[in-house]
């Protein structure tokens, strides 16, 4: 059974929202190259080749639900910040 870290989801909710490596870095505080790290293990653990693959392959297997935003590590929702220049209309 495939388990998957609450980055691994993170950064497999924002690619499914069209956001970037470099954006979705952003978000969570990593650098890109750390996301594309993050995608590469995604790859492996889910038998894929592309970041819509790993999308779709979560979500069939209930791996990711894109109806929550998944948030690694936060505690108090307050103390998340998101630069203005790649806010999703969610947080809008």
């Amino acid at each position: 059974m495939v388990k998957l870290t609450s980055r691994h989801r993170a950064c497999l909710y924002w690619a499914s929202q069209g956001k970037t490596s470099w954006e979705i870095g952003q978000i969570l505080g990593i650098t890109e190259r750390t996301v594309n790290f993050h995608f590469g293990k995604l790859y492996d653990l889910l038998g894929v080749h592309t970041r819509q693959a790993a999308i779709t392959a979560a979500v069939q297997r209930q791996l990711l639900d894109l109806n929550q935003v998944p948030i690694p590590g936060l505690t108090h929702p307050q103390t998340l910040t998101i630069p203005d220049s790649i806010q999703p209309s969610l947080f809008q």
